[in-house]
C-alpha cells in the first residue's frame, strides 16, 4: 500500500544521533520520554551528563553536568526528576529540580531501590521498588506514600510500564519475564490491576495497557476502559489478544460491554510481542506497537481492527502519547524519534473501502469530524428521514462530520415535516439534539431564535447565550431587538455589526462606549454629529465624549476649536474650559490660540478660575500682553506682574500693595532681575515706608543672594531703616561669617534698644570685629555692662574692660565677672586694678571672695611680676590650712619664706608638695646650696649637674652621681666632651666611692666607667679597691672585672692577676680569653679550674695542637677528653685514630660521622670494631644497617647471615635496597630472602642470572611490575617460557598488557606474544583487552586467524580499536564484519564497495545497505553493483526500495545505457506512481512491443509525459502500439487527435467511445458524418447509441434521410421521443405538483397564527437532549455501476463490439 494512502502516517521528527547523542546511550535505561514534548538521555561518557531534547526546538539540546541512574522530564513544565543509588548501600536518592528557576523543589531518600518510576501526572511520581508501589506529590513537603504492594506474578520481573486512570482511581503496574522454557524467546507479560477505592488487586497477563474515557450512550458520566494486550503460548499454542473492558461500572446505567480481538503477528515475528499502546483520546484507536516495530490500530468501541504495519525496522522500546494530533511518538535502538498520527484525508476512505465497514467509517469520521464519509452520512439520513425517524436523523445531522447536513436544507425538511397532534415538533427535535451536542451555527441559531422570540421566551436566548450555544449574527439581532435591546446589543457585538451596535450605543445614551468600540473594531462614526446629539441633552456628558475623542490614536477626530465653538455657541462657558483644560495639558506651540482663548473667555467671566489656570503653570504659549492687560483690569495684580515685560508697567502695578498677598509679591521679586527689584523696592519705600517696610524686609531676605547684601543694607541706610536694617540682618546673620555684617547688626540693635540681642550676639557670635565692637560698646556706654564684658572675656580685652569698669566705677560688673563669668581670669584683672592702684583690701577682699576658683599660678606670676607677692600669703596660707597641695600655691609659699630667710632649708627639705625645679631655678641666683638641696630632693640631674659645675661644687656633684646610680646620668657626666670630667672623676676616686659603703654604687659606677670605655681609669679604680686590702677586695664580680678589663686594656698583666687572684669566675673568664685570642693565659685558667675538656678545647681549636692534646689526654685519663681529641682527629681526616680514641672514650654518640668518614677512607674493619662498640650503647637502625653493609663491603657474609639471626633493629628493607643499588647483589638476596621481600628478590635473582628463582620469588611476590621486571628480563636473556608463565600474570591487568605487547614487539619476539596471548585466552580473568590485542596481533603477523578469532570473540572485543589495526593492516573483510557488529553500517558499506574482491558478499551487503544513515551511499551501492555485479542489481534495488529516490536512481541507470538491467526493480516500485520510473517502463515495454503491458501501466500509473509517449508511438509499425497511443491521447483530452488516429487504424470502436467521453458535440457529429462518408452505416446506429447524449434530433434525421439511413437511424429515435416524452410529463406533473404547493403554503400561513399557542405549548424550557440510541439499520449498498457503452435506461440490449 502507498504510504500517502496509508491510514497512519509516520514521519521521523529526529534523530538523536544527529544531535550529538552517542548510540551506546540509546536504550531503555538510558532514555525517557514522559510526553510529547521532551525527551531526557542520560550519558555516561566521556563524562556524566544529562540531555534535554525540548521536541519544539530538537536540534537545540540542553546538555547538563549531571551525574544520576535516571533522570525524568516533567510532562508539562521544564521540570526534572533525579534518581541516583547511595554508594554502598541498596538506598535511592530521590531529587527533583525547576530548571528555569535553576531550584531544588524537594528532595526523598527512599529506604529502598527504585526499580522503575515514571510521571503519572504532571503533580506525581509513580515509584515502583522490589515489592512496592508509591506515590510522590510535587507540591508541599509530603513524602512517598505506598499504594499497594506488588503481587507474586511480577516477582522477578523487569517493570517497563506504570500507568493510572485521569480520576487517579485505578492503576496498572506491567512488567516482563522470560518466557517459558519451551519456548524462551517469547516474552512473558504479567500485569497488576489495582483500585484505589477498593484497596484490591487484580494479577493478569499483558504486556501493555493503557486506560480512557469513553461516554456510553445513555450514560452522562463518561466509563473508565482499560485495555490491554497479551500475547502467551499454551500447550503448544501462542495466543495474542486485544482486550477492552469497562472499570468500575456505574449501577443503573448504560455500561460499555467487554470486547475482544485477535492480535495478528506475522510468521516472522512470531516471537515479537506487545511493548507499549498509547490510545488516541481524539479518534478513540487504540495504538498497539511491539518490540520488532509492529504498530495494530484498532477501533476503541468496537475493538474492531483498522490498520497493521511495520513502522520500523529496528526495535522500539520507548513510546509516549501525541495527544495534540492525536497519534503517538516511538523511539528504536537507531535512534529515530517516529511520530505517528492518523491520515485524516484517507482513514475514513480507507474504512470504508479497504475494510468495507461502513459502520466504523461513520464513527470515525463523527468522532475525529474527519471527511471520506460524505456521502453515506448524506444517504442515511435520507433513509432515516424517509422512514419518519425524525429522532435518528436528527441524531445524525448534529453528529454529521465536517456539519455537512448542519445546512438550511436540513432545517426546511424538518420544517416541512408536519406536527403530529401530542408529539413534539421534528424541528423542536432537531434543535434540542443541537443544543445537546454543542453551538448551533448562524442559520439554525436564527430559525431557533425566531420560534423563541415568537413565543416570547427570551429567558431561554440569555440562557443559550451565556452557554455559547447560538451563533451570533445581524440578523439575530434584528430579531431579538423587538424584544430586548439590551440582547440585541450583546448579539451585534459578538456578531461584529458594529453599525447596529454604534446605534444601540447613540439609543443608550453610553456614548463612552461607542468610542471604546470603535477602537477596538476599528469603526469609524461621524462623531461631529454625536458630539452635537450629546450637547443638546447632556453638556457634561459632552465633554466627557470630547475628552475620549481627544484621547484617541492618531489624533482627535474633529478639530479642538470646533468643538470649543459648539461649547461657546451654547454659553457652556465651565464645559469649554474644562474641556481645553484637558486637551491642552501637553503645553504644545501650536496651541498658543486656544491658550489664549479659555483665558480671555475666564477673565472676562471667571476671574478666579483664571487665575487658579495660571497658577498650575500649564500655560506657555499664550498671548502674555493680552492677558496681562486683563489680569490687571479684572484685579489680579500678581497675575498682571508675572506678565507684564516693562519696568514702568510692573512700577505703576506693583504700589497696589493693598491688593497684593505679601507672599505673592515677594515671590513676584524673585523674577526680576537685581535692577529692577531694587528700584521697584526703592519705590515702595517712597511711597509707604512703615507700611511696606514689612514686605521690602521679607524680600531682602529672601533675594539677598540675588540682591547682593550691600544693596540691601544701603536701601536700608539710605532711608535711615535701622529697624529695616535690624530685622533683615537677623535673618541673614546665622549664614553669614562677614565680621562688618555683624558689626552693623550689633549697631542696628543697640541704636533699637534691643539690648537682650546685643548681648546675645556678643556673646554667641565669632565672627565680628572684637576691637571695633568693644570701642563701639565703650563709647555708647550702654547702662547694662554684659555686651562689652562678653566682648572683652572672649577676645581677652580683660585688663581694658578692668579699666573702663573700674573707672566708670562699675565695681558691681568686676566682682560678678570675676566671681560668676570667668574667674579664671582674676589674674588679669588683679594685675590690672594693682595698675590701676585699687586700694589692698578691696584687691584681697576680691581675691578671698574667689578662694578655690582662683588660679593660683598666674595670679603668683602677677603678683610676682609686680614684685607684690607678700600680697598673697594670707591667701596661700589660707589655703593651704585648708589642705590644700596645689603645687603652685607651695610654691609661691616657698618663694615666699626663701625671700624672708625663714629655715628655708627645712622647708626645702620637708614639704613634699612643691616643684624642686621651679624652686630650685628660684634658689640658683640667691643661694646655690639651696638649689643643689631642691635638685637633689627632685633628682633634677641636669639642672643639679649645671649649678654645681656652674659654681664648682664638684664633690656634691660626685656625691650625688655615685648616690644616683642612674646609667643616663654617669654617661653624661662621663661624656668626653664634658670640660668637668677629669675633676669628677678625680672625686669620685678619691672621696665618693672610697665614702660609699653599697656594692650597688660601686658596681654602678664601675659598669658606667666601662661603658664609658675608661679602661685605665677602671684599672686604677678596680686596683685601689681589691688589691688594697679594702671592703671589696675579696668581691667575686670585681676581681672578673679587673681581670676582664686588663684582657681588654692591658694584656700583659692577666697573667699576674690570674696567679695572683684566687675568687674570679674561671670558665667565663677563660672563654673571655679565649675569645682575646690570649690562649695560653685561657689554658692556664682551665687547667687552674681543672676544666679539662675547655683546657684540651683550646689546645685544640686554637693552639692547633694535637700532639699537645693527646699528650694531656694521656695525662688526666678523662673520656670526655679522649672525645674531644678523636673529634679533632676524625675532622683532620685521621679516621683509624679518631676510631682508637672514640674506643678509649667510649663515646657512641658521633657514630654518623664515624661511620661516613670510615665509607670515605673506606676502613671498613676498624669501623666494624667501632659499631659493635657502638651497638652495645645504643639501639639505633643506622648502626646495625651499616655494620652489616660493612660486613658485605668486606665479603663477610656468614657474619651477616648470623647478624640478622640475632636480636637487631636494622631496617633491612633499606639496607637490602641499598645492597642491590651497590650491586652487592649476593648480600642482598640474602636480606630480601630473610625479609620475605619476595619482589626485590626477584629482581636480585634476575641480576644473578637466576631466572627460575626468580619466577619463584615473583609469583610469591604477586605484583605487577615484579612480574614485568622478570618478565622482561626473560625475555631479553630469550627465557620465553619463564616469560610467558611472568606474561599470563601480567597481561590479566588490562593497564600493562599493552606495555608487554610492545615490548615483546619491540624486540621481534611475535611468535612467543601470541603464544602468550593464546594462553591467556584461557584465564578465568581474561579481559577485553586479552582478545582484542591478540587480533590486533592476529592482524599484523597471523592474517589467517584474524577472522575466526573475531566470529568467535566479537563480543569480548574492543572492536574500535581492533578497527583500526584491520584497517592499517588492510584487512578488509575482517574490517567489514567489525563495522558490522559495531553498528558502523556506513563504513562497511564504504569498505565492502572500495575493497570488493576482497570483502563483498552479497547477501551480507544487502543486510548492509538497509541500515546505513548516510542516503548517499545508497546511489553509491548502485553505482557498484552495476560496475561490479550487474547480475544481482535488482535484488539489490529491491532490499532499497523503500529508503532511495526511484527518480535518482533511473537516472543513474540511464545515465548508464542499462535501463532494462533494473526493470524488475522499477516493476515492483512502480506502484508509487514516480514519474521517472513510470517512462522508463513504458519506453521499456514500447521498445519490447509488450503492448498490454504498456496499457495497463497506463492505466494504472498516470504520472508521466503522456503527450510525448503518445506522439512517439502513433507511427509505431505495430498496430496495437498506435491504439495505445489513441487511448493516451484520450486520457489526455487530446479528442481529436485520439479519434484521428483510432479512424486510421480502423478502430472505430475506441473512436466512438473516445468521442462520448470527450462530451463534444462536434465531434461525435463530425464521426456520424465520416461512417456515412465511408458507407459504415452499423458504425452510424452504434455511433448513435454511444454518442446518444451528444447528438441533435434534427442533424441525425437529417444526415440519415440525406443519406438513405432511416432504418438505422430509427432505433435512435424511438428512445430519443420515449426520453422527450417522459420529459414533458415530468414538467406536467411539476407544474401541477407547484400549484398545489403553492395552495398548500397559504393554506399553512392562515394556520400558523392559530398553531402558535400550541408550539407554545410544546416547546419545552430548555430543550433536553432526548437519549440517543444507536444507528438502527444498515447501509444500502451502492447501485451497481452499469455496465457496456452507457446504454439509455429503457434497456435496449448493447449492441456488439467491432
Amino acid at each position: 500500500m502507498a504510504a500517502a494512502n496509508a491510514p497512519i502516517a509516520m514521519k521521523e521528527v529526529l534523530t538523536l544521533p544527529s544531535i550529538g547523542i552517542s548510540p551506546q546511550f540509546i536504550t531503555f535505561t538510558n532514555v525517557t520520554m514522559e510526553s510529547e514534548k521532551y525527551i531526557c538521555v542520560r550519558e555516561t561518557a566521556p563524562q556524566n551528563s544529562v540531555v534535554i531534547i525540548d521536541m519544539n526546538m530538537p536540534m537545540q539540546p540542553l546538555r547538563r553536568p549531571i551525574t544520576a541512574d535516571s533522570a525524568l522530564m516533567n510532562p508539562n513544565s521544564r521540570i526534572l526528576a533525579l534518581k541516583a543509588q547511595l554508594p554502598g548501600t541498596t538506598q535511592d536518592h530521590l531529587q527533583i529540580f525547576n530548571i528555569e528557576l535553576k531550584a531544588k523543589i524537594k528532595s526523598h531518600q527512599m529506604p529502598e531501590q527504585v526499580v522503575f518510576w515514571k510521571w503519572i501526572s504532571p503533580k506525581l511520581l509513580g515509584l515502583v521498588t522490589q515489592t512496592s508501589v508509591y506515590h510522590w506529590s510535587i507540591e508541599g513537603e509530603s513524602e512517598p506514600v505506598k499504594m499497594f504492594e506488588r503481587t507474586a506474578n511480577l516477582a522477578n520481573n523487569q517493570i517497563i510500564n506504570y500507568k493510572c486512570d485521569p480520576s487517579e482511581k485505578w492503576l496498572v503496574l506491567i512488567g516482563i519475564a522470560p518466557g517459558a522454557p519451551e519456548r524462551p524467546q517469547l516474552v512473558k507479560g504479567n500485569m497488576q490491576l489495582f483500585s484505589v477505592d477498593q484497596q484490591r488487586s487484580q494479577a493478569l497477563e499483558a504486556h501493555a495497557a493503557s486506560f480512557a474515557q469513553f461516554k456510553v450512550p445513555g450514560n452522562e458520566n463518561p466509563s473508565i476502559l482499560i485495555s490491554f494486550a497479551t500475547k502467551s503460548f499454551n500447550a503448544g499454542q501462542i495466543t495474542s489478544k486485544l482486550h477492552v473492558i469497562e472499570l468500575g461500572a456505574q449501577p443503573g446505567k448504560s455500561s460499555f460491554s467487554k470486547k475482544q480481538a485477535d492480535l495478528f503477528f506475522p510468521p516472522d515475528f512470531q516471537d515479537d510481542f506487545p511493548v507499549a499502546m498509547q490510545i488516541s483520546h481524539k479518534y478513540a484507536l487504540i495504538y498497539v506497537i511491539t518490540k520488532l516495530g509492529l504498530l495494530f490500530v484498532y477501533d476503541l468501541e468496537t475493538a474492531t481492527a483498522v490498520y497493521r504495519n511495520r513502522i520500523s525496522p529496528d526495535p522500539i522500546f520507548l513510546t509516549s502519547e501525541a495527544s495534540a494530533v492525536g497519534g503517538f511518538y516511538a523511539i528504536n535502538r537507531r535512534g529515530q524519534v517516529l511520530l505517528a498520527t492518523v491520515n485524516e484525508a484517507t482513514i475514513v476512505p480507507f474504512v470504508s473501502g479497504q475494510l468495507n465497514n461502513l459502520e466504523l467509517a461513520v464513527n470515525l469520521a463523527k468522532r475525529g469530524n474527519l471527511p471520506g464519509a460524505e456521502n453515506l452520512v448524506v444517504q442515511r439520513f435520507q433513509e432515516l428521514f424517509a422512514q419518519t425517524k425524525y429522532k435518528e436523523a436528527a441524531e445524525l445531522a448534529a453528529e454529521s462530520p465536517q456539519g455537512i447536513l448542519r445546512t438550511p436544507d436540513t432545517v426546511a425538511k424538518f420544517q416541512s415535516v408536519p406536527v403530529q397532534a401530542g408529539q413534539t415538533a421534528p424541528l423542536l427535535q432537531y434543535f434540542s439534539i443541537l443544543l445537546t451536542w454543542g453551538k448551533l451555527n448562524a442559520f439554525e441559531s436564527l430559525e431557533l431564535s425566531r420560534l423563541v422570540v415568537n413565543q416570547n421566551k427570551k429567558n431561554l436566548l440569555e440562557n443559550w447565550l451565556a452557554e455559547d450555544k447560538l451563533e451570533c449574527s445581524e440578523e439575530l439581532g434584528d430579531l431579538v431587538k423587538t424584544v430586548d435591546n439590551d440582547l440585541a446589543l450583546k448579539i451585534y457585538i459578538k456578531a461584529r455589526a458594529t453599525p447596529k451596535v454604534v446605534a444601540a450605543f447613540a439609543e443608550r445614551r453610553e456614548f463612552d462606549k461607542i468610542l471604546i468600540y470603535s477602537k477596538q473594531v476599528g469603526y469609524t462614526p461621524d462623531y461631529l454629529f454625536l458630539l452635537q446629539t450629546i450637547l443638546r441633552t447632556d453638556p457634561q456628558g459632552a465633554v466627557n465624549f470630547a475628552l475620549m475623542m481627544s484621547q484617541m490614536e492618531g489624533g482627535c477626530p474633529v478639530d479642538y476649536n470646533t468643538i470649543t465653538d459648539l461649547f461657546l455657541q451654547r454659553n457652556l462657558i465651565r464645559e469649554a474650559t474644562a474641556f481645553l483644560l484637558d486637551v491642552l495639558k501637553p503645553n504644545l506651540p501650536e496651541h498658543a490660540f486656544l491658550q489664549t482663548k479659555v483665558l480671555e473667555i475666564n477673565l472676562v467671566t471667571f476671574p478666579n478660575v483664571a487665575d487658579a489656570i495660571l497658577a498650575n503653570g500649564m500655560f506657555s504659549h499664550y498671548d502674555r500682553p493680552r492677558i496681562a492687560q486683563l489680569c490687571e483690569k479684572a484685579g489680579l495684580y500678581v497675575r498682571a506682574l508675572q506678565h507684564y515685560s516693562e519696568l514702568p508697567d510692573i512700577k505703576r502695578v506693583i504700589v497696589n500693595t493693598h491688593a497684593i498677598e505679601p507672599q505673592s509679591l515677594v515671590e513676584f521679586f524673585g523674577t526680576l532681575s537685581r535692577e529692577w527689584a531694587l528700584e521697584c523696592m526703592k519705590d515702595l519705600l517712597l511711597v509707604n515706608l512703615r507700611g511696606n517696610l514689612q514686605i521690602i524686609v521679607q524680600v531682602a531676605k529672601e533675594y539677598c543672594e540675588q540682591l547682593g547684601v550691600d544693596s540691601c543694607i544701603k536701601i536700608f541706610e539710605q532711608f535711615k531703616s535701622y529697624e529695616g536694617l535690624y530685622f533683615f540682618l537677623g535673618s541673614y546673620l546665622s549664614s553669614s561669617e562677614d565680621p562688618d555684617i555683624h558689626f552693623k547688626y550689633i549697631e542696628a540693635a543697640a541704636k533699637t534698644g534691643q539690648i537682650k540681642e546685643v548681648e546675645r550676639v556678643t556673646r554667641e557670635s565669632n565672627f565680628y570685629d572684637a576691637e571695633k565692637t568693644k570701642n563701639f560698646l565703650m563709647e555708647a556706654k550702654l547702662p547694662d555692662a554684659r555686651p562689652l564684658i562678653n566682648v572683652c572675656d572672649r577676645f581677652g580685652f580683660v585688663p581694658d574692660l578692668t579699666h573702663y569698669l573700674y573707672t566708670n566705677n562699675m565695681l558691681r560688673y568686676i566682682e560678678g565677672y570675676v566671681q560668676k563669668v570667668n574667674p579664671g581670669n582674676a589674674p588679669l584683672v588683679v594685675g590690672q586694678l594693682l595698675d590701676d592702684e585699687c586700694p589692698e583690701d578691696f584687691i584681697k577682699g576680691l581675691i578671698l571672695s574667689v578662694r578655690s576658683l582662683l588660679p593660683v599660678e598666674p595670679l603668683v606670676e602677677e603678683c610676682e611680676k609686680r614684685n607684690r607677692l607678700r600680697l598673697l600669703t594670707q591667701f596661700l596660707e589660707h589655703l593651704v590650712s585648708e589642705g590644700s597641695q596645689d603645687v603652685h600655691v607651695h610654691n609661691a609659699l616657698g618663694k615666699i619664706i626663701i625671700d624672708s630667710n625663714n629655715n628655708p632649708e627645712h622647708f626645702l627639705t620637708t614639704n613634699p608638695y612643691y616643684d624642686s625645679r621651679v624652686v630650685g631655678k628660684y634658689c640658683e641666683k640667691r643661694d646655690p646650696t639651696l638649689a643643689v638641696v631642691a635638685y637633689r630632693r627632685g633628682q633634677c640631674d641636669d639642672e643639679l649637674i649645671n649649678v654645681t659645675n656652674k659654681n664648682s661644687l664638684f664633690k656634691l656633684q660626685a656625691r650625688y652621681v655615685v648616690e644616683r646610680m642612674d646609667g643616663d646620668l654617669w654617661e653624661k657626666v662621663l661624656n668626653p666632651e664634658n670640660e668637668y670630667r677629669r675633676q669628677l672623676i678625680d672625686q669620685v676616686v678619691s672621696t665618693a666611692l672610697p665614702e660609699s659603703k653599697s656594692p650597688e654604687q660601686v658596681s654602678a659606677a664601675v659598669k658606667a666607667f666601662m661603658t664609658a670605655d675608661l679602661p685605665h681609669e677602671l684599672i686604677e679604680l678596680l686596683e685601689k679597691i681589691v688589691l688594697q686590702n679594702s671592703a671589696f677586695s675579696g668581691n667575686f664580680n670585681l676581681q672578673n672585672l679587673l681581670i676582664l678589663t686588663a684582657i681588654k686594656a692591658d694584656p700583659s698583666r692577666v697573667m699576674d692577676y690570674i696567679n695572683r687572684l684566687d675568687n674570679f669566675d674561671g670558665p667565663a673568664v677563660g672563654e673571655v680569653a679565649v675569645e682575646a685570642q690570649l690562649y695560653e693565659e685561657a689554658f692556664a685558667i682551665f687547667k687552674k679550674f681543672n676544666l679539662n675538656v675547655q683546657a684540651v678545647n683550646v689546645l685544640l681549636d686554637n693552639i692547633r695542637s694535637i700532639d699537645r692534646a693527646v699528650e694531656f689526654a694521656f695525662r688526666v685519663e678523662e673520656d670526655a677528653v679522649w672525645s674531644q681529641v678523636a673529634k679533632a682527629q676524625l675532622r683532620e681526616g685521621l679516621v683509624s685514630d679518631a676510631i682508637e680514641s672514640f674506643i678509649r672514650a667510649d663515646d657512641a654518640t658521633q657514630f654518623l660521622d664515624v661511620i661516613r668518614a670510615s665509607e670515605d677512607a673506606d676502613v671498613y674493619p676498624d669501623l666494624v670494631r667501632y659499631l659493635l662498640m657502638v651497638r652495645q650503647k645504643v639501639k639505633e637502625p643506622k648502626v646495625d644497617g651499616e655494620l652489616i653493609y660493612a660486613y658485605a663491603k668486606i665479603d663477610r657474609l656468614g657474619e651477616i647471615e648470623e647478624f640478622i639471626l640475632i636480636p637487631n633493629v636494622a631496617n633491612l628493607q633499606n639496607v637490602g635496597d641499598r645492597l642491590f643499588d651497590e650491586a652487592l647483589y649476593e648480600a642482598a638476596k640474602i636480606i630480601f630472602a630473610f625479609i620475605s621481600n619476595w619482589a626485590k628478590l626477584a629482581v636480585t635473582l634476575v641480576r644473578l642470572k637466576q631466572f627460575q628463582g626468580a619466577v619463584d620469588a615473583a609469583r610469591k611476590a604477586n605484583s605487577a611490575k615484579t612480574w614485568k621486571e622478570v618478565c622482561f628480563a626473560c625475555v631479553d636473556a630469550e627465557e620465553f617460557r619463564l616469560a610467558q608463565i611472568c606474561g599470563l600474570n601480567i597481561i590479566i591487568q588490562v593497564d600493562d598488557l599493552e606495555e608487554v605487547s610492545e615490548y615483546y614487539q619491540n624486540r621481534g619476539c611475535f611468535n612467543e606474544l601470541i603464544s602468550l596471548m593464546e594462553s591467556g585466552l584461557g584465564l578465568e580473568r581474561a579481559h577485553m583487552g586479552i582478545f582484542t590485542e591478540l587480533g590486533v596481533l592476529y592482524a599484523r603477523y597471523r592474517p589467517e586467524k584474524l577472522m575466526e578469532h573475531i566470529k568467535l570473540f566479537s563480543t569480548r572485543l574492543n572492536i574500535p580499536k581492533l578497527i583500526r589495526a584491520c584497517d592499517e593492516q588492510q584487512h578488509w573483510k575482517e574490517l567489514t564484519y567489525l563495522y558490522i557488529q559495531y553498528d558502523e553500517f556506513d563504513n562497511a558499506a564504504t569498505t565492502v564497495m572500495n575493497h570488493s574482491p576482497e570483502s563483498w558478499d552479497h547477501m551480507q551487503f544487502k543486510d548492509i545497505i538497509v541500515k546505513v544513515a548516510s542516503v548517499e551511499l545508497y546511489y553509491k551501492a548502485v553505482h557498484f553493483y552495476l560496475q561490479e555485479h550487474p547480475d544481482l542489481i535488482n535484488d539489490m534495488l529491491n532490499v532499497l526500495a523503500l529508503r532511495v529516490d526511484h527518480t535518482r536512481v533511473v537516472d543513474i541507470m540511464r545515465k548508464a545505457g542499462h535501463l532494462r538491467l533494473v526493470k524488475p526493480y522499477m516493476v515492483a516500485v512502480q506502484s508509487n506512481n514516480v514519474s521517472a520510473v513510470n517512462e522508463a517502463l513504458n519506453e521499456i515495454y514500447v521498445e519490447e512491443e509488450d503492448y498490454d503491458r504498456l496499457r495497463e501501466s497506463i492505466d494504472l500509473h498516470d504520472n508521466f509525459d503522456q503527450i510525448g509517449l503518445a506522439q512517439k508511438i502513433e507511427k509505431h509499425e505495430l498496430l496495437e502500439m498506435r491504439r495505445v497511443a489513441a487511448y493516451i491521447y484520450k486520457k489526455a483530452g487530446r479528442w481529436k487527435q485520439s479519434i484521428a488516429l483510432s479512424k486510421k487504424d480502423n478502430h472505430y470502436k475506441d473512436a466512438m467511445e473516445t468521442a462520448s467521453q470527450s462530451g463534444e458535440r462536434e465531434l461525435a457529429e463530425e464521426l456520424l458524418v465520416y461512417f456515412i462518408e465511408q458507407g459504415k452505416k452499423e458504425c452510424f446506429a452504434s455511433c448513435l447509441f454511444v454518442c446518444y447524449d451528444l447528438l441533435r434530433a434534427d442533424v441525425v434525421l437529417e444526415l440519415a434521410w440525406i443519406h438513405n439511413m432511416i432504418d438505422f437511424a430509427f432505433p435512435y429515435l424511438l428512445q430519443f421521443i420515449r426520453e422527450y416524452t417522459g420529459k414533458v410529463d415530468e414538467l406536467i406533473k411539476d407544474k401541477i405538483e407547484a400549484q398545489k404547493e403553492v395552495k398548500a403554503k397559504e393554506q399553512e400561513e392562515k394556520e400558523v397564527i392559530a398553531q402558535q399557542n400550541m408550539y407554545a405549548q410544546l416547546l419545552p424550557l430548555a430543550l433536553p437532549a432526548p437519549p440517543m440510541p444507536g444507528m438502527g439499520g444498515g447501509f444500502a449498498p451502492p447501485p451497481p455501476p452499469m455496465g457496456g457503452m452507457g446504454m439509455p435506461p429503457f434497456g435496449m440490449p448493447p449492441m456488439g463490439s467491432y
